[in-house]
């Protein structure tokens, strides 16, 4: 910890759901690493729909807590990882904001002032990262993400970041809505930077809502960042212009050389690759558009149920 605290207002984003195990050792470890080094500081919890007792593990924690800001946020149903952080960077009023998108304590303390103290040199969005993801599916995930999206920005498994206000207020400007908020840090312009460390304890358990959302949520950004689905699309429509292109041939040679068609297997099999390609591409197109109009026009940015203000 350091003799002179710093000024700077600080406030960290705590997404919660169904974690009321791990939550009280989370809170006080990083309340201690905030109350040792900042003068001022608040913590906002955000309630994904917690059906545990997460919010009493909250507030039991902030009972007894002296010289921080303690609120928790409830969201009014379950909406993922992605619109409760939203909601809860609108809330807080930072200078530099942290944000912690789960609850593990698996972290070194030092880190925390680490990602901070590179904020200041310079950086816009500092992220704390592990050496190696745990999960072969986030490792899988990223790979191809960071092939196919082709940015100067590599995307991996974070663990927490540091964003400051100038971020903030930039990721603000460029989109109303924001689907996947690392895709859209990695865009924004502004300098960023990745500090790893090598994880402490045992492997994160995630409620089984979480993964569901972060899998269907990996699945959408790699249609609405990258452009797999149209070399996807590309690949397949050339294939079927290959393929009619060799029918073609095949049909004037066998014409040519006045010997009998058979052609029923043959063009039934073209005809079945043939429309399996076109529906492939057509069900590509259908995704891009229904995640464009769930965007667009269906989806609110977030739905709370009110702030409840502990400290």
């Amino acid at each position: 910890m350091s003799d002179r605290k710093e000024s700077n207002f600080i406030s960290a984003v705590v997404y919660v759901h169904n974690q009321e195990k791990e939550l009280p050792a989370f809170l006080h470890k990083i309340n201690g690493i905030l109350a040792g080094n900042f003068e001022h500081y608040e913590i906002i919890c955000v309630n994904d729909f917690s059906r545990d007792k997460s919010v009493e593990a909250v507030t039991a924690f902030a009972r007894n807590l002296e010289g921080a800001s303690v609120s928790i946020l409830h969201m009014s149903y379950y909406q993922g990882v992605e619109l409760s952080m939203n909601a809860g960077m609108d809330l807080a009023i930072g200078d530099f904001v942290f944000e912690f998108d789960r609850v593990t304590c698996g972290f070194p303390d030092n880190l925390m002032m680490e990602i901070y103290k590179t904020c200041l040199s310079g950086y816009d969005i500092v992220s704390a990262a592990p050496v190696r993801a745990e999960r072969w599916s986030s490792r899988l995930f990223y790979r191809v993400y960071n092939q196919v999206a082709g940015r100067k920005t590599m995307l991996r498994t974070e663990t927490f970041r540091i964003l400051s206000r100038r971020a903030i207020n930039r990721v603000h400007s460029m989109c109303q809505s924001i689907p996947y908020r690392k895709a859209v840090y990695a865009n924004c312009g502004l300098e960023t930077c990745t500090r790893t460390y090598e994880p402490e304890g045992g492997r994160e358990q995630l409620p089984r809502e979480v993964r569901e959302a972060r899998r269907d949520m990996a699945f959408n950004s790699l249609i609405l960042f990258t452009n797999l689905g149209y070399r996807v699309s590309s690949a397949l429509a050339g294939l079927m212009m290959l393929l009619a292109v060799f029918i073609g041939v095949y049909t004037v040679v066998i014409f040519a050389s006045a010997r009998p068609v058979e052609g029923w297997t043959t063009t039934m099999l073209f005809l079945s690759l043939a429309f399996f390609g076109v529906f492939a591409i057509f069900s590509m197109i259908i995704k891009y558009l229904s995640i464009l109009t769930d965007l667009v026009f269906t989806k609110q940015r977030y739905m709370i149920t009110g702030v409840e203000k502990i400290k």
